[in-house]
């Protein structure tokens, strides 16, 4: 709010302000929940690096859901147990992974909600996704109205060499607090 309009994120090319960043995190969060998407419910993020997936990721600590970041390198297998195992309702993915989406959709029926952001690769919407741009478009960009827990949790899925990959939950207090070096909330 104090910084608005200076430059908070720059990623290929794209350049968003404070006051950017916070409107279209607004603007997906309200999309989700009118999609369903409550507190607790798990949303996958399936994207490279870019300003939509930090967008999203306050989209989702915005509802009090859990994300999930799911590795562009895993294989169908990998993806059909991580977004089962991980009970997820929707997913913002990139457009080039929308192939690999098609294909395994039909084994995660509760996946609902399919959000795909644009990139250079052409691919075309899947069947009952919207795209990233559209969906800010249509919802409001005020802050939701929710009331922030201690206890809201992310899922960090880890890989390796153990099989599949495995769940991991923490506290979305413990990222603000491992991002300032270990300052707790209080000292903000």
């Amino acid at each position: 709010d104090h910084y608005g309009e200076k430059e908070a994120l720059v990623a290929n090319g794209k350049r968003r302000t404070y006051a950017e960043m916070e409107s279209n995190a607004n603007r997906l969060a309200h999309h989700l929940a009118q999609n369903g998407v409550k507190p607790g419910d798990h949303v996958g993020i399936y994207a490279l690096n870019c300003v939509e997936w930090v967008e999203t990721l306050w989209a989702v600590f915005k509802i009090r859901a859990v994300w999930i970041n799911i590795n562009y390198r895993y294989v169908d297998e990998e993806l059909v147990y991580l977004f089962d195992n991980a009970d997820a309702r929707a997913v913002v993915y990139h457009a080039a992974f929308a192939p690999t989406l098609a294909k395994i959709l039909p084994e995660l029926p509760d996946l609902e909600v399919l959000i795909q952001v644009q990139d250079e690769s052409g691919e075309s919407l899947l069947p009952g996704a919207i795209d990233y741009e559209q969906a800010l478009a249509q919802a409001s960009p005020e802050r939701p109205d929710l009331e922030w827990s201690p206890d809201d949790l992310y899922m960090l899925y880890t890989g390796g060499t153990t099989g599949m990959p495995k769940g991991v939950l923490w506290r979305q207090a413990d990222i603000y607090v491992t991002a300032l070096g270990g300052l707790s909330l209080i000292h903000i």
